[in-house]
């Protein structure tokens, strides 16, 4: 599986945690930056991961900046795409259950290093569960 990855100044040292995370998994990474601690701007890093993803360049993203607020904003605009922040293990396996969530959003201020990777490794294999009532609800946000 292809995971996107992008983080803002305030989700670079995480980005890099789970990064060497996924590769030891076996996922192919695309990193879409920011690849330093200097000041940068989230919104152009949302962009890229989720156009990657609604373009099935990646099969999902993670996305991490300071809260993980900005980021799942700002990747919720771009159509097909549908973005969770997450600060615990059972939001990450609701919003894959339920939500077919594609990205996941964290903050790197918000939760410490073991939970962030709990929280991806929860994410990441739990299957959307298919049911009738959550594909009708993803087809009504799609609209």
């Amino acid at each position: 599986m292809k995971v996107a990855i992008g983080a803002d100044h305030g989700g670079f040292n995480y980005k890099n945690k789970i990064k060497e995370y996924l590769v030891a998994r076996g996922f192919d990474v695309l990193d879409a930056g920011t690849f330093s601690a200097d000041s940068c701007d989230y919104p152009e890093i949302a962009h890229k991961v989720a156009a990657m993803v609604a373009g099935r360049e990646a099969e999902k993203g993670i996305l991490i900046c300071g809260t993980g607020i900005g980021m799942s904003i700002a990747a919720n605009k771009v159509h097909g795409i549908r973005a969770a922040l997450c600060s615990d293990t059972f939001s990450a396996k609701a919003t894959r259950q339920h939500n077919d969530s594609n990205i996941l959003c964290l903050g790197e201020r918000v939760i410490g290093e073991g939970l962030m990777l709990d929280i991806v490794q929860v994410w990441l294999d739990t299957p959307f569960s298919n049911g009738e009532r959550h594909i009708k609800r993803i087809s009504m946000i799609e609209k």
